[in-house]
């Protein structure tokens, strides 16, 4: 817009009085009251005048200040406003542990034991005596008799779990890791500065590709007071070709002989051998702990599938040590938390079981043919539903997601919905967003794709289609 246009457009921009005396704006004042819709106005206009002035508008701007639209905008902003913003949310990405969107979905036994525990809740206390006792009692329990290790707790993540873990044993000692483990993990987390963070020193050995038994070795010549031999899993991403890791059977060994425990930081961790599903073997937490390592940490909100929760587990002397640093009580989770990752823990025993009750689990297995047969259902009842979409089924991939498993894909049927006459997907994709509950698809080759592998069944598949239904028509 030139200068006269851009003055003539802001002319057109109507009072906030008129406004508010019109029809349109009527049910919008009912339902929020006029002090707040005032706000909402005297916002959307001047967003209006920052875009004229600014050259957004590329066409005429009368639609855009008649008032059902000046109401509709004033409505959806307050909607905005007042909507829980941790709401429900309907994953279509094809991502199953969507880090954006709460990673791991918790099983229906860990809902019900979060409701369970909202109100009063035995946390603290033993049942038969009625005295005090400990907090994480019936998990630390539980993961003993999972992993196999001689003690176990918990505190609010894995990062938690590092940091504490670090700083109880290798505060101000040197603590040995190879280079090519020094991850940086989503938000900025870098073994380096957690290790700072807790006092240990970081000695580091090998090279980014290539690490030998003999580099360590050669470390503890050089530092004979070091307090561990650290592993890190590597979590989102991966080295390849020429490479060359030490195993912590190895690492074990070695540090029996030089008196020396191992920690070996899992990330994600696993109770289930997810080989058989289609993605590369990968140590569960019990690998670890029966190949000799003194303490475990990994997480509760990834392939665990349970609440976000660090999980620490291994030798009693060392666990105990943990459990007794000053930052144990700044860090221990809630008991909402404890709640839902017992239930986790339990269905855990079986991995049968934890592969059919376990959403995050049952994604990743979800066999090809069921996920084509939902997909070619989600498209039919598209067609029905906006008879003018072109919607196809197409191959595509799905990620586990969540730092694990960092370019493995897993194959998958995707609904594939071309952008109607006079939309733009972008448009489409944000509409969809703003609804309750939320709806997350991707945007691939000028499609708007949905993986029904991350939808949790047939109800969530149904919803996905009455809200893009909603969307389109409106």
């Amino acid at each position: 817009m030139d200068d006269g246009s851009v003055a003539e457009a802001l002319r057109l921009l109507p009072k906030v009085d008129a406004l508010l005396g019109d029809a349109a704006f009527a049910p919008v004042i009912a339902a929020f009251g006029r002090a707040l819709v005032t706000e909402a106005v005297r916002a959307d206009l001047q967003d209006l005048r920052g875009g004229i002035a600014c050259g957004t508008f590329m066409e005429e701007v009368e639609p855009w200040v008649l008032p059902e639209a000046c109401a509709e905008r004033a409505r959806r902003r307050l909607e905005a406003q007042h909507r829980v913003r941790c709401g429900r949310a309907l994953n279509a990405t094809g991502v199953v542990l969507h880090t954006g969107l709460g990673r791991a979905p918790l099983s229906e036994g860990a809902r019900r034991a979060l409701v369970a525990a909202s109100g009063f809740a035995v946390v603290e206390v033993d049942r038969a005596s009625g005295q005090r006792g400990q907090r994480d009692e019936a998990v630390a329990a539980l993961l003993r008799e999972l992993t196999g290790a001689e003690a176990a707790t918990v505190v609010n993540n894995n990062a938690a779990a590092t940091l504490i873990t670090l700083a109880a044993l290798a505060a101000g000692r040197p603590v040995i890791v190879s280079r090519g483990q020094l991850v940086e993990i989503g938000g900025s987390f870098r073994i380096p500065d957690v290790m700072a963070q807790s006092g240990a020193r970081l000695v580091e050995v090998g090279t980014t590709n290539r690490t030998h038994l003999a580099d360590y070795e050669r470390a503890l010549d050089a530092h004979p007071d070091a307090a561990l031999l650290l592993r890190v899993h590597t979590s989102n991403f991966r080295v390849v070709g020429f490479t060359s890791e030490v195993s912590t059977a190895e690492l074990v060994a070695l540090g029996r002989r030089r008196g020396v425990p191992v920690m070996d930081d899992l990330g994600s961790g696993s109770f289930v051998d997810l080989a058989p599903h289609g993605l590369p073997h990968e140590p569960r937490v019990q690998d670890s702990v029966a190949a000799g390592a003194g303490v475990v940490t990994f997480s509760g909100d990834k392939l665990l599938g349970g609440p976000q929760a660090g999980l620490v587990v291994g030798q009693r002397a060392l666990v105990e040590q943990v459990r007794r640093h000053p930052l144990y009580r700044a860090l221990r989770p809630d008991k909402l938390t404890l709640a839902a990752l017992e239930a986790t823990l339990v269905a855990s025993r079986d991995p049968v079981r934890a592969c059919e009750e376990l959403p995050a689990l049952r994604m990743i297995a979800a066999p090809l043919a069921a996920l084509e047969a939902r997909a070619q259902a989600i498209a039919r009842a598209l067609v029905a539903a906006v008879p003018s979409l072109v919607v196809t089924v197409v191959e595509g991939a799905s990620k586990v997601g969540g730092g694990s498993y960092a370019v493995e894909a897993l194959p998958t049927r995707l609904v594939a919905v071309a952008p109607p006459a006079g939309w733009r997907l972008e448009v489409v994709a944000s509409r969809l967003r703003e609804r309750d509950p939320a709806v997350f698809a991707r945007i691939h080759d000028d499609r708007l794709v949905l993986d029904p592998r991350t939808l949790l069944g047939p109800d969530e598949d149904r919803e996905v289609v009455d809200a893009l239904a909603a969307v389109l028509r409106r």
